[in-house]
């Protein structure tokens, strides 16, 4: 039976794709219920192009998901992101009150820092960044796209 170390070194970029993957997943629905309306939210807006929210915000999250679930340009991507929903949280939660369980904020602060992780770790083991990447990048950094 192979030790904790041995285990964890295996699986440690692995998580890394899953956790990307399952938040690529996750924030491309918000996304895909601002765009498409699919799935139907009680409080759904209209999609308008040229709105901050639902149309910029719906394309970001529905595009940005998208990337992220595939870990293409997964830094770059994910830098966005994280300035998006810090954005997202100071103009939409912070003003309703200074707690983010009270104003609504903390998926959008779980958000920004899982984004910014991302940014620093990149897209994982299994990500099409780590295909891109050119033979020497990959073979110094195994792990990490």
């Amino acid at each position: 039976m192979p030790d904790f170390v041995t285990l964890r070194l295996a699986w440690e970029p692995r998580m890394l794709s899953i956790l990307r993957i399952m938040v690529g997943l996750l924030f491309m629905e918000h996304g895909l219920a601002k765009v498409l309306g699919f799935p139907l939210q009680p409080s759904h807006a209209p999609y308008a192009l040229l709105t901050l929210n639902p149309g910029l915000q719906g394309m970001l999250e529905l595009v940005g998901g998208l990337l992220l679930a595939l870990g293409l340009f997964t830094r770059t991507v994910a830098f966005v992101l994280a300035g998006d929903m810090a954005v997202a949280y100071f103009m939409a939660h912070a003003p309703r009150g200074f707690f983010p369980l009270l104003n609504g904020g903390e998926l959008a602060i779980v958000y920004c820092f899982i984004f910014l992780y991302f940014w620093v770790a990149g897209g994982g083991e299994w990500s099409l960044d780590r295909l891109r990447a050119p033979a020497s990048t990959s073979a110094l950094s195994p792990s990490r796209a």
